[in-house]
Parts: C-alpha cells; sequence; structure tokens
C-alpha cells in the first residue's frame, strides 16, 4: 500500500495549482480563496507567502524569474522584484467566471482555463497565452477547466472540465500549440468523485485528484484504471510530480465546503500530502513570456 504522508499542513481553504519550481527546489501553491501564494522548500522548511488582491488560480513561474499569476479573470505578470501588470483579461461581464487551473507547456506558452462559479455550462474556456503575449481560445464552451498535462513525447495534451466526468486526450503540435481531435480519455463515475486536477508522469500516466472522492487515481497510457490511493482528506485539488528526480507526487487539498463535523475528523483538510508513487513525474513548464 503506498503510504501518504502530511507534507505540510497548511490548512489551505482551498488548495491548488502546485508547481514544483526546479531552479529554487521549491513547491509553488495557491489558495485561492484566500488571495495567497505560498512557496516551500522541503529541504530546509523554508516557507513564504506573497498576497495577491483577489482570487488567485494560479501562480506558473516565469523564465528568468517572476510568476505569471491568474487573478480573476485577469493574467498578471509578476516581475522577480515584486512589480506586476496584466499581461490578459477575458470574459468581460461574465461575474461569475474566474481563471482556475494554469500550466505551461514545453516551448513556454501558458495554458489558463476559467470556471463558472456555479456550473453555468459552456460560460467557460481554454485560452492559450504564446511568449508574445497573444492569448486565443484554445477549447471553447467549457464549463469548470482544470487538469491540464502533456504526453513525454509532447504529442498528446489532457484536459479536464470537470463537469464532464472525465478527463480528455487532445492531439497537441509542439511546434504551434495546436489542438485538435478531442476525445474522452478516461470516464469517472460521479459517485466516485468530481476529476480535478492532474499530473502526467514519465510513463504517460495521468493521474487525477478526485474532488468529493478522498482519492487520487491513476490511468494508464491508454486510460486504463492503474491504481487508486486513498487519502486522509475528503477534497483533495490538484497532483504535482516534485522533489529529487521528480519521484515525489504532492497532492493539495481543501477545507472549504466541509462541515463543522467534517473538518473535526478531517484534521488535516486543506494540507499538502505526499506520497512515493513508484514512478518519477515530467518536469514542469515555465512561462517563456
Amino acid at each position: 500500500m503506498t503510504h501518504v504522508r502530511i507534507a505540510l499542513d497548511g490548512r489551505d481553504l482551498l488548495g491548488e495549482g502546485p508547481h514544483w519550481d526546479a531552479d529554487a527546489a521549491a513547491l509553488v501553491r495557491v489558495d485561492i480563496r484566500r488571495g495567497l501564494v505560498h512557496r516551500w522548500r522541503p529541504a530546509d522548511g523554508a516557507v513564504s507567502t506573497t498576497v495577491v488582491d483577489g482570487e488567485v488560480g494560479a501562480a506558473v513561474p516565469r523564465a528568468g524569474g517572476g510568476m505569471v499569476l491568474a487573478v480573476g479573470r485577469a493574467l498578471v505578470l509578476e516581475d522577480p522584484g515584486g512589480a506586476r501588470r496584466v499581461a490578459a483579461r477575458v470574459e468581460e461581464g461574465i461575474e461569475d467566471n474566474r481563471f482556475n487551473d494554469c500550466r505551461a507547456d514545453a516551448a513556454g506558452r501558458l495554458w489558463a482555463g476559467t470556471m463558472s462559479r456555479s456550473r453555468r455550462p459552456g460560460t467557460a474556456a481554454l485560452y492559450r497565452l504564446a511568449p508574445d503575449g497573444r492569448l486565443d481560445v484554445a477549447i471553447a464552451g467549457t464549463t469548470l477547466s482544470n487538469g491540464i498535462g502533456w504526453s513525454a513525447d509532447g504529442r498528446r495534451m489532457f484536459f479536464v472540465d470537470s463537469t464532464t466526468q472525465r478527463i480528455d486526450a487532445l492531439d497537441f503540435d509542439a511546434a504551434t500549440g495546436a489542438v485538435s481531435g478531442r476525445r474522452p480519455f478516461a470516464a469517472i463515475d460521479p459517485a466516485d468523485g468530481l476529476p480535478d486536477g492532474l499530473a502526467v508522469d514519465a510513463e504517460d500516466g495521468v493521474w487525477v485528484c478526485l474532488f468529493g472522492g478522498a482519492a487520487v487515481r491513476r490511468y494508464d497510457a491508454r486510460g486504463r484504471l492503474d491504481a487508486v490511493v486513498a487519502l486522509p482528506v475528503t477534497n483533495p485539488t490538484c497532483p504535482a510530480f516534485g522533489g529529487p528526480g521528480l519521484t515525489t507526487l504532492y497532492v493539495t487539498s481543501a477545507r472549504h465546503r466541509l462541515s463543522a463535523a467534517q473538518l473535526a475528523a478531517e484534521p488535516h483538510a486543506g494540507a499538502l500530502l505526499a506520497l512515493e508513487p513508484g514512478v518519477a513525474g515530467l518536469p514542469a513548464g515555465v512561462f517563456a513570456g
């Protein structure tokens, strides 16, 4: 049985978006509702926190330093010194929406999905922000954009629109960033939880968190259920590989939407979890803009 440990008992209200910053040997994550960006270095336990004005869906390191922050419906570039400027805004007038999961591909493009807080069908989208600042809609008509990842050879992209209850695969053109041929990769029964964030390992296994399902699952390269790891929290949100050799799988979690009784029964809700699944992950991309 895979051992799951509490890496950091952060008690995040809505912990999300873990990203292993290899240059700093640190894990970056956000607490969306509180507008916080946390950085934690496992080697010595060093912790730092940046406050953002608004809900922050994701924080992805930039090449050369700084971060790109998904704040509300804006993508904000933060310089190494802390100065910030808006790179793009989307979905003006749709107050119900905000950015959610974001990931950078190997070419340094940022992929940023929005979500409807009230789950209004088809009102959100997955966007692609090029290093030169061009913003395009990659997938229109989504509802709750979540997990984003790529196969080891860069020819497939994986994407979760949570309300569909599945992980989708798309053909990916690494040279242009174009996606096509969207198709189901793995379906998840609603009784098992809501598919949330994902991470891809070096064998093209796709690890997905089941929000409300107290588990993280692995689907093999063909989309077959390969492993289920039970977690001590009801609401895991997103996995990310990190640590030396990328052999540790970190998992963020949430406290929000839990009753007082549930919180009493789950003292580690909102913690950052960790496990060694026996397979290494792929390096996380950084935004080149």
